[in-house]
């Protein structure tokens, strides 16, 4: 790399000298290759983004003070080249943060956060930079329609970024954006810590009766791992569902349900990893960013670049959706309470902590099965050969391991390269696929670098997949339930999208650019092929016997599909219209607006009561830490659009590879 910033520094030539090696060094300033994440140090991490952040600041100076008419290949295309290099920089850390989490990682990550969104707000503050986008925008007779779309997104993006403001509103814009960086980090790392930090060892396997012997060894496992006797209970996905689905002891489900819902919160294990004042200062600090851009509220600086036009129109049809499903909903739980008192004896009410204990039960008993009988049947490498013989067919692409080692954070994680049918290679993922200490819950796809057109050639996408599912135990294979399998399936998704672009441009290729309530679309679209039995062949295959799914055990699988399928509706609804109704109240950061606001949806559209203590906003980390705020309604919006697109191969034939292509 070039050291040309270097030469400002007011410094000794032995200390210039000293720098200069550093920054040679630094594997986080490879400019080829993927991440080393072997090298990578904490240490590593401020001086490589203040060495990039000064080179890309030196640059753009630079280029505006030269009075030439701006086009596409002498600003728009090194502006690309600066922010890719930026990007390549900043997501090995980022996933590491998320995947490997370390305190040392965390101190250094969270303190560049300001340094990256002021340099953003700059960017999106540069009225000289402005005024040569929108002279392009205006003379852009020789660009096509993706290259029309970036200056379209980019001007709407300088419009959210305070371009119209005063110099002083501008700089209380800046300085809200780095204060909500650092609180979403906070809010993440509160999560994260609040998780982990608790466990319930026990030594009595008779507090563990019902539960499956994956769930035992998963648990004896867990114990193993902390050097303990017995059985550890996490409140990682999988241990948490497998107790609250399977375990007999009330007073178990009890436990482990208010220890999942109160983390982050003051009735946590730890009072300073409460969110509560966080969340506070976030929906402050948003609203008050929208009032200086002109909005009345954030949720519509939201929808300004998504496919919705109105928060009038998003509540509509969430409301729609609650008063068609909330009757079936109500049905459903009164069937819960009748199969409590007449099938499991059971006197006391019914307690939320209870529910998916009673309808493994129902379904036991309605369909003669449940989610523990395919367990045996989704290995993880017939899952994983399987999800990949279909993406071969349906897109004409290979996928196969790479060839040469490549460096990766956990031996758990896999690499894996893309083909198309000519041979040449089209992009290449991480796959990293179980739960663990140290690494963020949910399941998410995240990017190393996209597509690119650049003068050496075609950059090739690369992405990281990340799940949280079911370990394997011993010398035994990873055994996924089929919602895990679903799971995998639907990041696959997202991931097919970011990576079989044909897109050029990097602001627009894969899922950049693309409206939020539409980024669900292909991802959705993806765990359709879970519930076809052609596609089961594939996936499916008894982990010791190789024996197929069993027809019979299939038809009961699908019997039970929708199995209370109006309460699940429901309750995504209640996450949606929170989110949406949260983000339009000006007030919501006051004291008690948040929980009334939640209390007046769960009146409207939930049919479970929730207990006094349940503090589940305190860890909904989608709207104040993942980038779904007042966007949470675009896994509905996007189902919509994802069943009319799986229709196409309803209609065409499952493996019909012209529609693939289509």
């Amino acid at each position: 790399m070039t050291l040309h910033f270097i030469y400002n520094w007011n410094v000794s030539r032995e200390t210039f000298q000293s720098i200069s090696i550093e920054i040679m060094t630094n594997p986080l300033l490879s400019e080829q290759g993927l991440p080393a994440f072997s090298q990578v140090r904490p240490e590593h991490i401020t001086p490589a983004v203040e060495a990039i952040l000064d080179e890309n600041r030196q640059w753009l100076s630079q280029r505006l003070k030269q009075e030439i008419e701006p086009t596409w290949d002498n600003l728009l295309y090194p502006l690309n080249e600066n922010d890719n290099r930026l990007d390549r920089m900043w997501s090995p850390v980022s996933h590491l943060n998320a995947v490997m989490n370390s305190e040392t990682l965390r101190v250094e990550y969270n303190s560049c956060l300001p340094k990256l969104s002021e340099y953003h707000t700059e960017i999106g503050q540069n009225q000289d930079l402005y005024q040569a986008i929108k002279h392009m925008h205006n003379n852009a007779d020789d660009l096509d329609a993706a290259q029309i779309k970036v200056l379209d997104d980019a001007l709407l993006s300088f419009k959210l970024s305070g371009i119209a403001l005063a110099e002083k509103e501008q700089q209380r814009y800046g300085e809200i954006k780095k204060q909500l960086s650092q609180l979403s980090a906070t809010f993440s790392d509160n999560v994260l810590d609040a998780t982990h930090a608790w466990y319930k060892h026990i030594t009595n396997v008779t507090e563990l009766v019902g539960l499956s012997d994956s769930a035992l060894n998963m648990a004896a496992q867990s114990a193993e791992q902390r050097d303990l006797p017995g059985w550890v209970i996490t409140l990682d996905f999988p241990s948490y569902i497998a107790v609250m689905q399977y375990a007999d002891s009330r007073e178990l489900r009890a436990e482990v349900f208010h220890a999942f819902t109160t983390r982050a919160s003051e009735l946590g294990l730890n009072p300073a990893q409460d969110n509560t004042q966080v969340i506070r200062d976030i929906m402050r600090l948003r609203q008050e960013s929208s009032e200086l851009l002109g909005y009345a509220n954030y949720a519509e600086v939201s929808l300004a670049s998504k496919m919705a036009d109105s928060t009038d129109k998003v509540i509509g049809f969430l409301r729609d959706l609650a008063a068609k499903s909330k009757p079936f909903a109500e049905q459903e739980y009164a069937d819960i309470v009748q199969f409590a008192k007449d099938e499991l004896g059971m006197t006391e009410e019914v307690q939320v902590w209870d529910v998916s204990y009673i309808s493994e039960k129902m379904k036991q008993q309605q369909f003669q099965f449940t989610e523990q009988d395919l367990k045996p049947y989704f290995p993880v490498d017939r899952v994983i050969d399987g999800l990949f013989k279909l993406v071969g067919q349906l897109y004409s692409i290979r996928i196969t391991p790479a060839e040469q080692p490549v460096d990766l954070w956990h031996a758990d994680v896999q690499f894996y390269q893309i083909h198309d049918q000519t041979g040449a290679l089209c992009a290449e993922f991480y796959l990293d696929l179980y739960a663990r200490q140290h690494k963020r819950g949910g399941a998410w796809m995240s990017d190393f670098c996209g597509r690119f057109k650049r003068e050496q050639g075609v950059q090739t996408p690369v992405a990281f997949m990340t799940c949280n599912s079911s370990p394997p135990i011993g010398d035994q294979p990873a055994l996924f339930t089929h919602d895990e399998v679903v799971t995998l399936f639907h990041e696959f998704g997202h991931g097919l999208h970011h990576m079989m672009t044909q897109v050029d441009y990097p602001d627009v290729s894969g899922i950049s650019g693309v409206e939020w309530d539409a980024v669900e679309l292909p991802s959705q679209f993806m765990e359709n092929w879970c519930w076809e039995r052609e596609v089961l062949d594939m996936i499916a295959g008894h982990w010791q016997t190789g024996e197929a799914l069993p027809q019979e055990l299939f038809d009961k699988m699908l019997a039970a599909r929708h199995f209370q399928g109006a309460m699940g509706m429901v309750r995504q609804l209640e996450f949606s219209l929170f989110d949406m109704l949260l983000h339009i109240a000006p007030a919501a950061s006051q004291e008690g607006q948040l929980d009334s606001i939640l209390q007046s949806v769960r009146d409207e559209v939930a049919v479970i009561k929730q207990p006094s203590f349940n503090r589940m906003v305190n860890s909904f980390s989608h709207i104040f830490a993942g980038g779904y705020a007042a966007g949470y309604y675009s896994y509905k919006w996007a189902e919509v659009l994802s069943a009319d697109a799986y229709a196409r191969f309803e209609e065409d034939g499952l493996f019909n590879a012209e529609t693939g292509q289509a």
